[in-house]
């Protein structure tokens, strides 16, 4: 009888519970935004690879394996960026940082004005870090200098 009780009472809440959970957004149309793979919800895999249906360790290496690629990428770049003349190399990184700003404006305009101030907060430590950087960057190229 017990059991039964639960059961119906289970029953009963349902949709209720149902009717609470929040819409699920459209595949298709204005509101779909982007999507990688058709046959996804909660619990399931998404990203480029999807499809394959990895186990988790597969995903953490394959993920490993991304992260070395992007690693390897950047530092190629890095190589042949070094080869530019200064003034090049100057006109590029004030292009990325007006790309970077033009960007940050867009995004800051969505913004409600209490996630503005979290995401300037944000933003000024990105770019201490950033400045950071560029002051190791330099303190590095020094010391291999005066290595050789």
């Amino acid at each position: 009888m017990r059991k039964t009780l639960i059961a119906l009472m289970f029953a009963a809440a349902l949709p209720t519970v149902t009717m609470a959970a929040p819409p699920v957004p459209p595949i298709d149309g204005p509101d779909a935004g982007p999507r990688m793979h058709q046959d996804f919800g909660p619990g399931k895999p998404r990203g480029p690879l999807a499809y394959l249906d990895l186990t988790r360790e597969q995903r953490m290496q394959v993920g490993r394996l991304m992260g070395e690629q992007a690693h390897e990428r950047r530092e190629i770049n890095q190589r042949f960026l070094a080869k530019l003349p200064a003034p090049e190399q100057k006109a590029m990184d004030a292009e990325l940082q007006a790309s970077r700003d033009k960007t940050d404006n867009a995004i800051r305009a969505l913004l409600t004005p209490e996630q503005q101030k979290a995401f300037d907060v944000e933003k000024q430590k990105r770019d201490e870090r950033r400045a950071e950087w560029a002051e190791f960057q330099a303190w590095k190229a020094e010391k291999a200098k005066k290595a050789q």
